[in-house]
């Protein structure tokens, strides 16, 4: 079990012949991720590293190899549409690992997935990976950014903002040989297409999962509304981490949903509403792992 993708996952990858999704459809491949299609208008019947056939529309791609899953790196000025022909061809998930689309695109996307059958995860995100049981968990499924080296197999959910601190909390639970099930970068940005809440939710109906690690930023009150949520509904143990406690009101900081405006979507609130809701809280990152073990008893 694990959430959202596993060994078994057919991958498609919009933008593969550019630099940066060509070198990780690469490193996913290399990781033992069934990436079984490349799409990239134009350049239909060619092949990415000689073996990933790349078609002109997604649409094409889905019905000649059965992917189910699409990851889109695809230049800001374009992903929203990429998103959107996505979900037109019927994947059931698209990771969207774009960074700067603007927020404008974004309420569209948004208004035209109302009713789709298919889960956005991000944009702004570092993706998805479900560990796999090989050697340096080889054998599982990365979709993304991440450095799929990091990861081990085992039952901690990891659901995360930020993508560089989604990779220290991995690293931290691999060195303390707990492992993780799913780790899911949800992104930084306003408008995105999976909450945290929607996150812990999966977490707790998975059977392999036995403990979560939620990892939030300041801006919004998403992480208040997923701590209300998880004291009411999680039977498994969470601890979480809130970056930008020391960041000051009104100055964007990194990613574009990470501001503190009008009181609200403070590193202090957030931390004593997963306080309130029985959530062991780290002070600091280097003690996510340590506050996971905590929380586990």
């Amino acid at each position: 079990m694990a959430i959202l993708v596993d060994e078994n996952t057919k991958v498609l990858i919009q933008g593969i012949t550019g630099s940066f999704g060509g070198r990780h459809a690469q490193l996913s491949l290399d990781y033992g991720t069934q990436v079984v299609a490349g799409v990239t208008p134009g350049k239909g019947g060619q092949k990415f590293s000689d073996v990933v056939p790349i078609y002109d529309t997604v649409d094409e791609a889905v019905s000649e190899t059965g992917a189910t899953v699409s990851a889109i790196f695809v230049p800001p000025p374009f992903a929203a549409d990429a998103i959107l022909e996505a979900v037109d061809a019927g994947v059931d998930l698209a990771i969207a690992i774009t960074e700067g689309i603007p927020v404008i695109d974004m309420m569209r996307v948004r208004s035209a997935m109302e009713g789709s059958k298919t889960r956005l995860i991000g944009p702004n995100c570092p993706g998805v990976v479900t560990p796999g049981t090989g050697e340096n968990s080889h054998g599982g499924c990365r979709i993304g950014i991440a450095p799929g080296y990091i990861h081990k197999r085992g039952k901690v959910g990891v659901v995360s903002r930020s993508g560089t601190l989604t990779y220290e909390a991995v690293w931290q639970l691999s060195a303390l040989g707990l492992g993780q099930s799913t780790c899911v970068g949800i992104g930084g940005d306003p408008i995105n297409g999976t909450s945290h809440i929607d996150v812990l939710k999966m977490f707790n109906d998975d059977p392999e999962t036995e403990a979560i690690i939620m990892i939030g930023e300041i801006g919004g009150t998403a992480e208040e509304e997923a701590a209300e949520w998880a004291a009411d509904n999680c039977n498994k143990p969470i601890a979480g981490f809130i970056a930008g406690a020391t960041a000051p009101p009104g100055r964007r900081m990194g990613h574009a949903g990470a501001i503190i405006s009008g009181g609200k979507g403070t590193a202090e609130a957030k931390k004593g509403a997963m306080k309130e809701a029985g959530i062991v809280v780290a002070e600091t990152p280097a003690e996510m792992g340590s506050a996971l073990v905590e929380a586990m008893g």
